[in-house]
């Protein structure tokens, strides 16, 4: 498939359907293509997509990539050659080749429609110096499950469990690459127990508030593939400020300059 005029109405009309969106990442232009009702991406894509530590020249592998959303920061904000995306929903997989060819970025970016719990599928692929991933965060027993399918899977270990995260990243990275996940504090033990269990050496941690009164909600972490025993704990991220607004520090990463505003 071939769409020679970027800008061009036909070109949006081709590729974005009626329950869909079309939103401006506000990055290099790149655009993203979104169901209008289905799960959405939010903040944690975005803190993991800048967690994570990409080199120039690098292969990236994103797991549970959901609407592709990590690939295409990580693509805007990097100089990473190769970053492909793994989704068990086919749909998604689907509208997120559609967004490599909006933005014409088929040079860099692919997804695949696979399951990570799927080790023929990952040991066929070429090894990442990088992993990331956004995983389910909820336990599959706990709390009522959403009737929303596509919604359920992305929230609630259905498909995957954490297990399955960690042996995945392992399987996919080089030796010593590095592993880049966003999760919830509860976890944490459970993270870190699994993470040790296959040779995945915790690196740093960094935790997420809500804002400077609140306890953390969000976890990042790193891990290395036959790393050394170090971990770095570094200083804690706060999404909004007192009166409501978001800090500096997120304004940021969402590349808005408050100065100018």
């Amino acid at each position: 498939m071939c769409i020679k005029d970027n800008n061009s109405e036909d070109k949006l009309n081709y590729l974005i359907k009626d329950d869909e969106t079309l939103d401006d990442l506000q990055l290099k232009g790149i655009h993203v293509i979104q169901k209008k009702t289905a799960f959405r991406f939010g903040v944690d894509a975005v803190l993991l997509a800048n967690y994570a530590r990409v080199k120039k020249g690098s292969r990236v592998i994103d797991l549970c990539t959901g609407t592709g959303i990590i690939p295409f920061i990580i693509a805007g904000k990097t100089e990473a050659s190769n970053i492909t995306g793994i989704e068990i929903q086919s749909e998604m997989v689907e509208m997120s080749d559609r967004t490599v060819l909006y933005n014409n970025l088929q040079n860099r970016i692919n997804f695949i429609n696979g399951d990570l719990k799927d080790l023929r599928l990952l040991k066929g692929l070429e090894k990442s110096d990088v992993v990331t991933v956004n995983p389910p965060y909820k336990l599959h027993n706990s709390g009522l499950i959403n009737p929303n399918d596509k919604n359920a899977i992305a929230r609630h270990e259905i498909c995957c469990k954490l297990e399955d995260v960690i042996i995945a990243c392992k399987t996919v990275l080089k030796d010593n690459g590095r592993m880049y996940m966003i999760h919830r504090p509860d976890r944490l033990v459970d993270i870190m127990c699994l993470m040790r269990k296959h040779k995945l050496e915790p690196k740093s941690i960094r935790m997420i508030h809500p804002s400077i009164s609140k306890a953390p909600n969000i976890l990042l972490i790193e891990g290395q593939k036959n790393g050394g025993s170090f971990l770095k704990w570094e200083a804690p991220l706060y999404i909004h400020t007192e009166d409501g607004g978001y800090t500096d520090e997120i304004e940021k990463i969402y590349g808005r300059d408050k100065q100018s505003s």
